[in-house]
């Protein structure tokens, strides 16, 4: 397919069918960018395996940007589990994890950053524009965790095994937007949190759950507590993971990736309802939360299962005001569903942010006898009627012809995968772009 991003609104309108995964014509991209590459890691008696960034985890074009270019957002960096140390490294568990429960940091000193992507009409894409997250002092950020006491936190170490300092500073970074004034906004998975940055990259505000702020004493830029104390119940892993604006950009959307924790882990496997919030940049503080149902896990064509803890938000876009656009993901399958605020119960400070509640949300699957609304959600995409469609599509941006591009966390090459965006005409309709 021979594109042009001068293509017409009127062109991708024609070929919208509404309330339907199927859409228009795909395109896939890949790069063969020197930036692309991040380095070769071993550990003591084991393979090499080369490394590349890993670009995908949040994505978005601001409107009026060019047609072919949006903003993408690097997670802490590569990280793995013990159960991969072999597979990755080619060396024994205990080798590296000594038989305890710890995070793999290969490269511990990568630091979350933002691209700038530009799509080529030959089906290739340009990685420039590297901005570096840093603090007040212009310190790179790194992605390790933060030795938290209100939320489970978990222990990094390197390819030996030899342990990793945590920073209260260090941030997961997995949702972005920018807005016309230059600043960024990010979802943060660890705190979890939202970041304020600046168009240098520099973090502004991190904003983390009432009563956490104690646990970022000393970070080296400014931390308030804005989000509801309940989130600290988010399992390890499990944040924030989205970012989207309204298009008159006085409202931020993001999402828990999953259910809380709430009260337990136990509840975490069992439950449907995740959280969507509303943060008014007027006001500067939160003014909505919703509930949003995952689906079934049995639904997700390519990688069925019958845990309910596998479906997990990874991206929030904004179509229209309180018009939504969510990605809803396992491993191997990703959807598409557009959602409105409209009609959807508001329990911001209800009984369900109160963690004294028993039973919890998460407890409730059933929220007809509750007299709570979820917002309603309308399928737009199924990654399995697109067999072309890389795994784990995080990032989601409109481009300046009113295409969907999607772009896969490829977790830095860790499992050989590349990083690929995927252009779609006609899935959706976004009010501005």
């Amino acid at each position: 397919m021979k594109r042009t991003f001068a293509a017409g609104v009127a062109g991708i309108a024609a070929m919208l069918l509404a309330g339907t995964a199927m859409a228009g014509e795909a395109k896939i991209f890949e790069t063969k960018s020197a930036i692309n590459n991040l380095s070769t890691v071993t550990a003591n008696g084991g393979k090499a395996r080369d490394l590349t960034v890993g670009l995908g985890s949040g994505a978005y074009r601001r409107p009026g940007d060019p047609a072919n270019m949006f903003y993408a957002v690097s997670d802490r960096g590569p990280n793995f589990v013990c159960g991969d140390v072999e597979t990755v490294l080619g060396v024994s568990e205990d080798a590296v994890c000594h038989g305890n429960k710890v995070r793999v940091y290969p490269t511990p000193d990568y630091s979350p950053s933002i691209y700038t992507i530009f799509l080529n009409d030959d089906g290739s894409f340009d990685i420039k524009d590297v901005i570096t997250i840093k603090d007040q002092s212009g310190i790179p950020l790194t992605g390790l965790t933060n030795k938290l006491t209100v939320a489970k936190t978990e222990k990094p170490v390197d390819a030996n095994g030899n342990p990793l300092e945590q920073s209260v500073s260090s941030i997961d970074a997995e949702g972005i937007i920018r807005l016309t004034d230059g600043s960024y906004w990010i979802g943060e998975e660890n705190g979890p949190s939202v970041l304020h940055v600046g168009a240098d990259g520099t973090v502004i505000n991190r904003i983390v759950p009432a009563g956490s702020e104690k646990d970022f004493d000393g970070a080296a830029y400014k931390v308030t507590g804005g989000l509801p104390a309940i989130l600290v119940k988010r399992q390890t892993n499990r944040g924030i993971e989205s970012m989207a604006v309204s298009p008159d950009e006085t409202k931020l959307y993001f999402m828990v990736q999953n259910p809380l924790a709430n009260p337990n882990a136990d509840a975490y496997k069992a439950a449907k309802n995740t959280r969507l919030f509303v943060y008014d940049r007027v006001s500067e503080k939160l003014s909505g939360e919703y509930i949003y149902q995952l689906d079934d896990p049995q639904t997700f064509r390519n990688d069925p299962t019958d845990k309910q803890n596998a479906p997990r938000i990874s991206e929030v876009l904004a179509l229209g005001n309180d018009r939504l656009l969510v990605l809803e993901r396992t491993d191997k399958t990703t959807k598409l569903h557009e959602v409105k605020l409209a009609g959807a119960t508001n329990i911001l400070a209800s009984r369900w942010d109160d963690m004294s509640t028993n039973p919890t949300l998460e407890q409730e699957n059933d929220l007809s006898k509750l007299d709570l609304v979820a917002v309603p959600k309308t399928l737009r995409f199924d990654s399995a009627d697109y067999p072309m469609a890389p795994n784990k599509l995080e990032g989601l941006a409109i481009m300046g012809d009113g295409a969907l591009a999607m772009i896969n966390d490829n977790d830095f090459g860790i499992k050989g995968d590349p990083t690929k965006v995927i252009l779609i005409d006609g899935l959706v309709q976004a009010d501005k772009y």
